[in-house]
C-alpha cells in the first residue's frame, strides 16, 4: 500500500457516515478518527454548509479533526476548522437567473399535493439553491413520510425533469439532494469540484464513499470520476464494513 500521505479517503455525509440529517454514532466517529485516519488522509464532501456538517459530526471540534471538509460540494473549503476558500453562486449566475429559478420552483411546488408541507422550501447557499417540496422545517416523521411518498410517486425526479426542461440552456445542473430535496448549481459545481483543491497534494489514490451514486444522485459525478476510486455504500454500517476490508482493520 502507498504511504498514508499519498492516499485520501473522501466521504459523503448523509446516508454514508450518518443516517440522513442525524448525528454520527460514537462508534463510527472513533473508528474514523482513530483507525482510518491513522492509515490515510480523510475528508468530508457534502452539499450541506459547514454548520450542518459540524452538527452531524457531533460538533465543530470533531469536524476540524478531518484533514478536509468540503462544504456545498467543495465550493466552500475548510481545513482544520478554518475557512480556506469559497465561491458564490450569486456572483457566478447573477440575480436575474437566480430569481427565474426560484420563481419557477415556487410555482411548480405550489401545484404539488403532498402528505405534508411545512416551511423553508428554498434554501439559498453559497454554491447552490436547495429546493425542498416538503419544506426543510418538516419533522422527522414528516420527512420519513415524504421519503416513502417520493419513492412511489417520484416527486423529486419529476421536479428535476421539469427544471431541466425549463432551464435547458442556462448552464445549471439539477440533482437529487439527500432524501427530500433538489440541488441546483452551476454545471461543474458538483462534488468533483472538491478534487480541484487537492490536486496539488499529488495523492496517488483518492477513494470516495457515497450512497447517491446513481444517475441524478449528487454522488454520481465524483463516484464515476476518473480521478477517484468509487465505493457505493448503503448505510453507515456498510461504510464501516467496507473500510475494514479496504484497510484491513480488525
Amino acid at each position: 500500500m502507498a504511504s498514508k500521505k499519498s492516499i485520501l479517503y473522501l466521504f459523503d455525509v448523509d446516508g454514508t457516515l450518518t443516517k440522513p440529517r442525524q448525528v454520527i454514532t460514537e462508534e463510527l466517529k472513533q473508528f474514523l478518527l482513530d483507525k482510518v485516519k491513522s492509515k490515510v488522509a480523510v475528508g468530508l464532501v457534502s452539499g450541506s454548509d459547514y454548520v450542518k456538517i459540524a452538527e452531524q459530526m457531533d460538533g465543530a471540534e470533531v469536524a476540524a479533526k478531518f484533514d478536509y471538509v468540503f462544504c456545498e460540494n467543495g465550493v466552500v473549503q475548510y481545513r482544520g476548522g478554518k475557512l480556506v476558500s469559497s465561491e458564490s453562486i450569486l456572483s457566478h449566475l447573477g440575480e436575474k437567473l437566480l430569481q427565474r429559478v426560484i420563481n419557477f420552483a415556487l410555482g411548480y411546488m405550489s401545484n404539488i399535493e403532498l402528505p405534508a408541507k411545512r416551511g423553508n422550501f428554498v434554501e439559498f447557499r453559497s454554491s447552490m439553491i436547495n429546493i425542498c417540496p416538503v419544506g426543510r422545517s418538516c419533522s422527522q416523521a414528516e420527512r420519513d413520510e415524504f421519503v416513502k411518498f417520493d419513492a412511489v410517486h417520484s416527486i423529486r425526479q419529476k421536479f428535476v425533469d421539469a427544471l431541466k426542461g425549463e432551464f435547458a440552456d442556462a448552464g445549471l445542473t439539477f440533482a437529487l439532494g439527500g432524501q427530500i430535496s433538489v440541488d441546483v448549481f452551476p454545471t461543474g459545481w458538483d462534488k468533483t469540484y472538491c478534487l480541484n483543491h487537492v490536486a496539488d497534494q499529488k495523492f496517488e489514490e483518492i477513494h470516495f464513499f457515497g450512497d447517491k451514486t446513481m444517475p441524478g444522485g449528487n454522488d454520481y459525478e465524483i463516484y464515476n470520476d476518473s480521478r477517484t476510486i468509487g465505493h457505493k455504500v448503503t448505510s453507515p454500517d456498510d461504510t464501516k464494513e467496507q473500510l475494514e476490508k479496504c484497510l484491513s482493520i480488525e
